[in-house]
């Protein structure tokens, strides 16, 4: 168990990587308009260019660890992550800065497919969801950790357009803290095993035995080789091509459903609050330092929230989860869009009342809190645990393209709809995408609970 919990422990780091790089661009988006003078679109572009990296990041990890492994291939990652970080921060045009963020969007993409598979494929399954759910809680921390670190900076400085240490200004100083975490990822990942799944894939049998030994025992080791070789083709390595259904010459179902779970988490609009949640309160009303005070308070319940996720999703299961989160946000959400609804622009600020204001804050941290209770840790979860082993790399590099194209068209255009049907328009249209969720769940989506990897069909 103590392996385990080391593999965990670094694994999730990922995670970490992920939430803050995620969630630092939250409170450099002044600084960025300022520094390369770009408009409402240009500033959009600036926020979600990761988000492109992301997509090719967890597409290419995906079939990358197949040919390298999981482990060779976020060590690569993390080295990602340190030129990522460096260079946001130093870049001194648009076109620079995209270029950084890109390569740190291929690091953030990698992990976030391969951390949950790789924590999937080194625990038993009955404590499987709780393990890979850490994953959510280390991106939740990552987030609170860069929502913290921004505000600081921004206080000590006066804004975060402000000079702050060796005349650079605080926006810039929060990319790179990010040099801390990402430095000890790849450090820490050079003493963690490889995953035993891919090396029997890769026909190295005995050290894949040596690997499952360490972490189960001898005896649960040698039967869990055995297991993984029925499970896997012996006619040839893992490929793209086993998405597809031999029979019937289609995608294979459970890839619809990969692809279903990834988009629906996005279209839920849950990375607008991540995002532009700095720039979602001023709109609003609040002030800068106060709007980054509430980033901080999303974060702290996001927390809470997945730890409560971690204590039942193996008990109650991951449908059912889902399901909750699903309908939870589909009426928050709701009652966020009312909310702006009823509120007036003056001078191109939307100005609530007090009560208004008051229900769309309570509402959007109660909408936080059933994202991360459901969608938020069980989709990875799930997209790390669904797949047979032998499309396992193949199933998360489709699905984690398709839930970082989907972060990318949500954030692109969220400044696009906040100036064309303002935010009551744009929170109308991510409760729908909710409530169609709740659908798509029923319908679709198997429970994977106390099932052993070897055991999940496609």
């Amino acid at each position: 168990m103590a392996l385990i919990s080391a593999i965990v422990a670094v694994a999730t780091l990922g995670g970490f990587l992920f939430g803050f790089d995620s969630g630092v661009i939250n409170g450099t988006v002044d600084g960025l308009r300022i520094a390369f003078s770009s408009d409402d679109v240009g500033t959009g572009f600036n926020v979600a260019s990761m988000l492109l990296g992301c997509a090719v990041g967890a597409f290419v990890a995906g079939r990358l660890s197949d040919i390298l492994g999981r482990r060779r291939t976020l060590l690569i990652a993390a080295v990602f992550f340190i030129v990522s970080a460096y260079g946001s921060g130093i870049a001194g045009s648009s076109i620079e800065f995209v270029i950084y963020r890109i390569i740190g969007g291929l690091a953030v993409g990698a992990a976030s497919v391969l951390a949950p598979a790789y924590i999937s494929e080194v625990t038993p399954a009955n404590l499987r969801g709780r393990l890979s759910s850490l994953q959510q809680v280390m991106i939740i921390v990552g987030l609170t950790a860069a929502f913290l670190s921004n505000y600081l900076l921004a206080e000590y400085a006066g804004s975060s357009t402000e000079t702050f240490w060796l005349g650079f200004e605080a926006w810039r100083w929060m990319f790179w803290m990010e040099l801390i975490p990402a430095t000890i990822f790849l450090i820490a990942l050079i003493f963690i095993p490889e995953s035993p799944r891919y090396l029997v894939t890769r026909g190295d049998v005995e050290k894949a035995r040596g690997v499952l030994d360490r972490l189960f025992g001898a005896s649960v080791g040698a039967r869990k080789v055995t297991e993984i070789e029925t499970s896997i083709s012996n006619d040839h390595a893992p490929r793209l091509s086993d998405l597809i259904d031999r029979q019937s010459g289609r995608l294979r179902t459970i890839v619809w459903v990969g692809i279903g779970l990834a988009t629906f988490q996005q279209l839920v609009g849950i990375n607008v609050v991540f995002y532009y949640g700095a720039v979602l309160w001023q709109a609003v009303g609040f002030s800068e330092s106060d709007a980054l005070k509430i980033n901080i308070l999303s974060g702290s319940i996001s927390i809470g929230s997945v730890i409560l996720a971690i204590a039942l999703i193996d008990r109650v299961g991951r449908k059912p989860l889902l399901l909750i989160g699903s309908i939870g946000m589909a009426v928050t959400l709701a009652i966020m869009s009312f909310a702006f609804m009823s509120g007036s622009l003056v001078d191109g600020t939307l100005e609530l009342s007090d009560s208004a204001g008051l229900t769309a804050l309570v509402a959007a941290n109660i909408y936080v809190a059933f994202f991360n209770f459901s969608w938020g840790p069980v989709m990875w979860v799930m997209l790390g645990e669904m797949f047979p082993n032998q499309i396992r790399g193949s199933g998360l590099a489709v699905s984690g393209f398709a839930q970082w194209i989907s972060n990318f068209g949500i954030t692109m255009t969220f400044p696009v709809m906040l100036a064309s049907i303002g935010l009551s328009g744009a929170y109308g249209f991510y409760a729908i995408s909710a409530a169609i969720s709740v659908v798509f769940v029923w319908a679709m989506v198997r429970e994977t609970k106390g099932l052993e990897l070897e055991e999940m069909q496609g």
